[in-house]
């Protein structure tokens, strides 16, 4: 059999975060009540959650060997050639697992559709078996995702599967200079954001958002078209980017491909970083000296999505 065993990658609740911070349960709930929070929205969060597990752990089990992992041992655990990944969570879980699963298939399960939109969970506990199925007989339908890569001029790169923030640690000013399509100008800004097909959904939407909602205020018949991508292009923005005698403002959204690729030269002398998928802790140092240049990766993630592969001729 080409796959041995499933890999089952699961986040913490918020209410099991919320007892390991407490110690007990009866103690969260008091800090959360006296706050004047809603304590059995975190309860019921808790228990669908749990019950969705069970559910695919009970069907899973009877089809393939099966292990369940937390998401904070992924960027440790060696995903070998005969893993399924099944992830069970928010989308962003699904992102936060791609980079490290070396390729693997990843069957993706919505536990909460009443809470999690699901773009990247296309399973529920109800199909995620057929899914299964359909992989161990090698006829299932994939999609193939490409990564963002961040590359530095010393040799170090990081990867992203939804997007990729360069800028500062902290709430201040990031300062770099910019190049792309034979252009290149100084910045003074919040940072740039670069997303892939599949974070345009996320991060790169409320730059959008906010965009729209503020030209809708002073241009109330303006037309405004959500960008579209595709799986091998990546789509950066400059967040606020700020106009002054030493910073320009030219450059402030763009498509990447693999051949135009957008390359960021650090001026910030301290606390300058480059993460990825929303994790400040995957990051870079991105301090003076550091160029980066920003592209698609060779690397991709292989999502499993419901129905069968067509058959080649």
């Amino acid at each position: 059999m080409k796959y041995e065993y499933a890999i089952i990658v699961r986040n913490k609740t918020r209410l099991e975060s919320l007892i390991e911070r407490f110690n007990t349960a009866s103690q969260a709930r008091f800090y959360i009540e006296s706050m004047g929070g809603d304590f059995s929205d975190y309860v019921s969060e808790h228990e669908v959650f749990q019950d969705a597990l069970a559910t695919l752990q009970s069907r899973l089990t009877p089809i393939i060997k099966n292990k369940l992992i937390e998401r904070r041992y992924v960027p440790s655990y060696l995903f070998s050639e005969k893993n399924i990944i099944v992830v069970v969570g928010q989308d962003g879980l699904v992102a936060n697992t791609a980079k490290y699963a070396r390729g693997q298939p990843i069957i993706a399960v919505n536990p909460d559709k009443k809470r999690y939109d699901g773009v990247l969970l296309p399973f529920d506990t109800e199909t995620f078996a057929t899914g299964v199925t359909d992989l161990l007989e090698d006829r299932s339908a994939e999609k193939i995702m490409r990564f963002a890569e961040a590359r530095l001029n010393d040799g170090q790169r990081l990867l992203a599967f939804n997007d990729l923030f360069i800028g500062p640690s902290t709430h201040i000013s990031a300062r770099y200079r910019i190049s792309y399509n034979n252009l290149a100008e100084q910045h003074s800004s919040s940072g740039i954001i670069v997303s892939t097909m599949a974070g345009c959904t996320g991060w790169m939407s409320s730059v959008f958002n906010m965009a729209y909602g503020v030209a809708g205020v002073f241009e109330k018949d303006l037309q405004l078209k959500w960008p579209t991508i595709r799986a091998d292009e990546l789509l950066f923005a400059v967040r606020e980017p700020f106009k002054s005698i030493t910073s320009q403002t030219g450059i402030n959204a763009g498509v990447l491909n693999d051949d135009y690729k957008l390359v960021v030269e650090s001026l910030m002398p301290a606390h300058g970083i480059i993460f990825s998928d929303g994790i400040e802790k995957d990051f870079l140092h991105f301090n003076s000296g550091a160029i980066a240049t920003i592209g698609l990766a060779p690397e991709r993630a292989r999502l499993v999505i419901p129905g069968v592969r067509e058959a080649t001729r």
